[in-house]
């Protein structure tokens, strides 16, 4: 390089945006991140390892700007989802105006963080959408389940059972709002499994 001529900034990232990134949501309405451009950030095979962004290991944590306080958060996005899984609070600087640059450390709780949260959110759909009892027959016992089937077109519930080897006895379309309770289970078995 001819001396005195100005130094090459390093280009942007393949396919960061070139503007400050406004995240989808209520709880994002009012965050936006200004993600610095560093020329060793982006590795080949897509990892991306930034003070501000870090993509890895099929997670990206974006250090975001809260406008509300003028503090920091960070969210932390599964790779195919749109929304943030977890978006929490970032710690400042030592400058108290910056936020503290991500780090494979920091990631990494972050990620295990996340995915924690991820699982219980699973757990307590599946609690909210699935039941079941294990009834007492002369024949064995039975296990009577309820899954509610959310469909925004015909949202309903499969009632069923199955024997103790995992035989399915019977299943039957309900509504979304049948109340499966032991003594109905029950009721449905000394019925046949005749759909209530």
């Amino acid at each position: 390089m001819p001396r005195g001529a100005p130094a090459a900034r390093p280009g942007p990232i393949s396919g960061a945006p070139a503007h400050p990134v406004r995240l989808a949501g209520s709880y994002h309405a009012g965050m936006e991140s200004n993600i610095e451009e560093h020329g060793d950030a982006q590795d080949t095979d897509g990892r991306v390892h930034q003070p501000r962004l870090w993509v890895d290991n099929g997670w990206t944590a974006r250090v975001i700007k809260n406008e509300d306080d003028d503090g920091w958060a960070v969210a932390m996005t599964r790779d195919g989802e749109r929304e943030p899984a977890l978006v929490g609070p970032w710690t400042m600087g030592r400058d108290k105006k910056n936020p503290k640059p991500l780090d494979v450390n920091a990631f990494n709780t972050l990620v295990k963080t996340a995915s924690e949260v991820i699982r219980r959110h699973e757990q307590a759909l599946h609690a909210a959408l699935h039941k079941q009892f294990e009834i007492g027959t002369d024949s064995g016992r039975v296990l009577v389940t309820l899954d509610i089937v959310p469909d925004e077109f015909d949202p309903h519930a499969l009632l069923a059972a199955q024997d103790e080897f995992g035989e399915r006895l019977a299943q039957v379309k309900v509504r979304p709002d049948f109340k499966l309770t032991k003594a109905a289970a029950a009721a449905w078995i000394e019925a046949d499994y005749r759909k209530p």
